[in-house]
């Protein structure tokens, strides 16, 4: 198995322990956990009126995966003009942020951010140079000449 399928796979089952899937892949599972997720979303939004929220990415990668899970979800994510494209604003319930967007981005996201790390280290030792260690640290400047 590659990285790439190794990283799908954990996305999957991920997914499928936060959405409660039990058969990840399967069509029919996928489409009844996700309304089981928006069925949780309805029912937070009965006893946890939507407020308005802002978030604030770190980079693309970060944001184009929290838009997707947003959207997976059925919320709408904006931004107004004049914000950050790292800016990213939703109305949702509080507990429904807390309890099962926020802990399902935050475990997904580490798992890319690891691939890509993975991904990035690889490419740079077979196509630029194979030592890919930090920079050494020096106890002072260095003089100058």
């Amino acid at each position: 198995m590659t990285s790439e399928s190794q990283l799908r796979e954990r996305l999957r089952k991920i997914e499928a322990l936060f959405v409660g899937a039990g058969t990840a892949g399967e069509r029919l599972a996928a489409e009844a956990a996700l309304r089981r997720v928006r069925a949780r979303v309805e029912e937070l939004a009965r006893h946890d009126p939507p407020i308005e929220q802002q978030f604030s990415l770190p980079d693309q990668w970060s944001r184009h995966l929290f838009l997707a899970l947003c959207r997976r979800c059925g919320l709408r994510p904006f931004r107004y003009r004049r914000q950050r494209r790292n800016t990213v604003m939703i109305r949702a319930s509080r507990g429904f942020v807390d309890k099962v967007l926020l802990p399902e981005f935050t475990e997904l996201e580490s798992a890319l951010q690891v691939y890509l790390q993975e991904v990035t280290l690889r490419m740079i030792r077979e196509e630029i140079y194979d030592d890919t260690s930090d920079a050494q640290e020096v106890p002072d400047a260095l003089p100058s000449n």
